[in-house]
């Protein structure tokens, strides 16, 4: 653990979601990969309203600020086509 603890969002003009990167609950692998013991990622991002979240390797706080706005970008770009 890092000791930092992060949420950053990108929300619609109705409040939802779009994009996330957080590391408030850990990532619940799915039901045929769980082994008991196994410790669980708290750093992911979630790609959609509905996504739950995939783990995301975290480096530094600067790099966590690059790759969010970095997708910011990509996602603000995909929505005014």
């Amino acid at each position: 653990m890092h000791g930092i603890r992060y949420s950053l969002t990108l929300q619609d003009k109705y409040g939802i979601r779009v994009l996330g990167y957080d590391n408030a609950h850990a990532v619940k692998p799915p039901k045929k990969f769980r082994f008991a013991g196994q410790r669980l990622p708290y750093d992911h991002r979630h790609r959609t309203s509905s996504d739950k979240g995939v783990p995301y390797a975290f480096e530094s706080a600067h790099r966590l600020l690059e790759d969010f706005f970095e997708e910011v970008d990509r996602v603000l770009k995909e929505a005014q086509q």
